[in-house]
């Protein structure tokens, strides 16, 4: 196979390598919101999400060797940049929600909402999804497996446009209305 799709597979591992430390950050948050009283919401959805992603970057690098898909510069090069841009993005995130950013939905009493960088806009309820969505399209497209991308936008429109967004939305009004909050 091509110098690019060995290189592609690296970036991969790269990628589920950051996920796996997302796992661990989550996991050390949650162990403090339940310290100071977190109620979790829709914990089914935890191992969904996972899949899906863990079924998106084998996909993207089995479409590429199993297929034979090539790297085209006009394409790959953007869609790098793209992914890597919703690296940082996912880390500003996290950043900027500090112990409230989870992988799960958790609710800490007497938490306030994060009010700062994105999340001044109301409208901005959920940029992390949005990070997502995006990478899940670019990632994969890197190296052109547009079946993967294609694949994983459904999916992931599916489970978060059905269940997790209304889910963290129903947890955000009641912790609004007790006067705590979550991000994500």
């Amino acid at each position: 196979m091509s110098l690019s799709a060995v290189l592609f597979t690296v970036f991969v591992l790269l990628t589920g390598i950051e996920r796996v430390v997302e796992l661990v950050i989550s996991r050390r948050n949650a162990s403090w919101a339940f310290a100071r009283g977190g109620v979790e919401s829709n914990r089914w959805q935890l191992p969904w999400m996972i899949s899906l992603h863990v079924g998106m970057l084998l996909g993207a690098v089995a479409e590429v060797w199993l297929l034979g898909r090539p790297f085209l510069p006009w394409l790959g090069w953007p869609m790098l940049a793209v992914a890597v841009a919703c690296q940082v993005g996912r880390y500003w995130v996290i950043a900027l929600l500090g112990r409230q950013w989870n992988t799960r939905v958790i609710v800490v009493p007497g938490m306030p909402l994060v009010r700062r960088g994105i999340y001044r806009w109301e409208r901005m309820r959920h940029p992390n999804y949005l990070i997502v969505a995006i990478e899940g399209v670019a990632l994969p497209l890197v190296h052109t497996a547009w079946i993967t991308a294609l694949v994983f936008t459904v999916l992931n429109a599916i489970l978060l446009l059905g269940f997790r967004i209304p889910a963290e939305n129903r947890a955000l009004a009641g912790a609004a209305e007790i006067g705590t909050g979550i991000r994500t």
